[in-house]
């Protein structure tokens, strides 16, 4: 989610840096170093789902159910640890932000739902039913 956060909102419409209390300098500096931790978490988690591919120990449900809820759990810390509680920047400026936060909070809140349900279900399909 930080690399579509960084891809779209930093790059292409332009709306914010990881870091706006600053130059713009700092703003791009802040951008990428958030890249490059994009990128090395990237490296790692391929290698470790490689890892169980090789081991044929790979649940895709629950790869899935990891993805939509570190998404969400990511989404969420932005939206609220990053826009409110630090300040280091909003989700777009010059506009009323009140809906974009409702928004942003509310997409974070909906995939970490959808993880949780997937991941529910995924652990209800490989627990072994009594009878």
């Amino acid at each position: 989610m930080a690399g579509l956060d960084e891809i779209v909102f930093h790059q292409l419409l332009g709306w914010h840096h990881l870091y706006d209390r600053g130059t713009l300098a700092a703003g791009l500096t802040a951008d990428g170093l958030l890249h490059l931790v994009e990128v090395v978490l990237y490296a790692v988690g391929v290698v470790a789902l490689y890892r169980l591919v090789l081991r044929r120990a790979v649940v895709w449900s629950a790869v899935g159910a990891g993805l939509l809820l570190g998404a969400g759990g990511f989404q969420l810390f932005d939206g609220t640890v990053n826009h409110k509680v630090l300040r280091l920047h909003q989700i777009r400026y010059g506009v009323e932000i009140a809906p974009y936060d409702v928004l942003w909070n509310l997409v974070a809140v909906a995939l970490i739902a959808a993880g949780a349900v997937l991941l529910v279900r995924t652990r209800a399909r490989s627990t072994p039913q009594p009878g």
